[in-house]
């Protein structure tokens, strides 16, 4: 009887996010270090503001832009972030979870080292995600155009990438485990010594096997 392969693992994403009894704010009055609760903020900017090691907790931002604001440390919990604007993010050694970003638009997203757990991204467009160093349980990221995606020795766990385009993938030195990249397209991969643990289809193993053979010093007649 021929064996069957196994099936990859998939992400454990909680129930959709559900946000009640949300405050409407006004254009806040945001400080580093402090905690913000049950708040839904529409429309506004923050940009430029130091907000490292904020704790945001059960809130709803829609249309909002951080751009060229320090959020290092921050973390943000039982959130909904929609049409979330930033040339410049800057987040790394965030936490976030129990998260869902819609349709975001982020130039360079610098999140390094940062903590993501049952988050999903769902559609947007981000030309640079640096998530090197950082560490992904339970991710799925569906219909989103990344141009450069970073996970150098970064450890993912049950993440998944659904349609999405991306242009140039970094792995090297990453520790994943039931990463799929099924259905998704992309231009490069870089660090295919750190594969193990991604799932693929036939069709992208074919566009691989020029760079696997390369890897391996291979000569293909």
């Amino acid at each position: 009887m021929a064996a069957h392969p196994p099936k990859a693992g998939a992400a454990k994403i909680t129930a959709p996010v559900r946000l009640e009894n949300l405050t409407d704010q006004p254009a806040p009055d945001f400080h580093r270090g402090e905690r913000y609760d049950g708040g839904r903020y529409s429309r506004f900017e923050a940009n430029g503001l130091d907000l490292g090691g904020t704790d945001f907790a059960e809130c709803e931002f829609q249309g909002v832009s951080f751009n060229d604001t320090q959020l290092r440390g921050s973390t943000f919990r039982d959130c909904i972030l929609g049409e979330l604007y930033a040339p410049v993010f800057t987040a790394s050694r965030s936490t976030w979870r129990d998260v869902e970003l819609r349709n975001p638009r982020l130039g360079s997203a610098e999140l390094y080292e940062s903590g993501w757990h049952s988050v999903r991204i769902d559609g947007g467009k981000l030309d640079f995600l640096n998530l090197r160093g950082a560490k992904l349980a339970d991710v799925l990221i569906s219909d989103c155009i990344i141009n450069e995606l970073d996970l150098g020795s970064a450890t993912g766990t049950r993440v998944a990438l659904k349609n999405c385009t991306i242009g140039s993938l970094d792995v090297s030195g990453a520790k994943l485990k039931d990463f799929d990249l099924r259905s998704s397209e992309f231009r490069n991969i870089s660090g295919l010594g750190s594969l193990g643990g991604v799932v693929i289809d036939e069709y992208q193993l074919g566009l691989l096997a020029p760079l696997l053979a390369a890897h391996l010093g291979l000569t293909v007649l």
